[in-house]
C-alpha cells in the first residue's frame, strides 16, 4: 500500500473535514496504518471516573478516516457506512491512541480495524472495525 499524503497533511485535512477533531494529533502514518492521539479532558469522563465510550468511538472513527486520507489523498467525501466497537476494559483518564489499519482497500469500499489504548499501555481498551464508502470518481469522456 502506498501513502499519498504526509502525516501533517492528513492531520490538516482531518481538522478541516471534522471540526470536532481539532484536538487530535496524527502521530504516525505508514503504509496501511495510522496512529492518532486524543488528549483526554474532564468533558470525556463518565460516571465512575473512566473515559466515555463516545470519546473512544470518536477516536476510532477519526483514525479510520485519517488512514483513508493518508492512502487516497484529499478524499473528503469518503463516509462511514458501518462501524462496530467492542469495549474490552475500563480505561484510565489518560490520553489515548487509536491505531487504524486498512484491511481491504477496494475501489468503492475500504475496511479498517482499530486498536484503542491509553498512551502508556499497549493493551487495548477497545477495538473497532469499520467500512467506508468512497464515491465514484467522475468519468472524463475521451476524444
Amino acid at each position: 500500500m502506498q501513502i499519498a499524503l504526509s502525516a501533517a497533511e492528513v492531520e490538516r485535512l482531518l481538522h478541516a473535514g471534522l471540526p470536532g477533531a481539532s484536538h487530535l494529533k496524527v502521530v504516525a502514518l505508514e503504509p496501511g496504518a495510522v496512529t492518532v492521539r486524543m488528549p483526554v479532558n474532564d468533558l470525556m469522563v463518565r460516571p465512575g471516573g473512566t473515559l466515555s465510550g463516545p470519546s473512544m468511538f470518536a477516536a476510532a472513527d477519526a483514525a479510520m478516516y485519517a488512514v483513508i486520507l493518508g492512502h487516497l489523498g484529499a478524499e473528503l467525501l469518503a463516509v462511514t457506512t458501518d462501524t462496530n466497537i467492542h469495549f474490552l476494559r475500563r480505561p484510565a483518564m489518560q490520553d489515548i491512541e487509536a491505531r487504524a489499519r486498512i484491511l481491504k482497500l477496494g475501489r468503492r469500499l475500504i475496511i479498517c480495524a482499530v486498536d484503542i489504548h491509553t498512551v502508556d499501555d499497549p493493551e487495548p481498551v477497545a477495538v473497532a472495525t469499520g467500512t467506508y464508502s468512497v464515491p465514484p470518481r467522475p468519468v472524463i469522456p475521451g476524444p
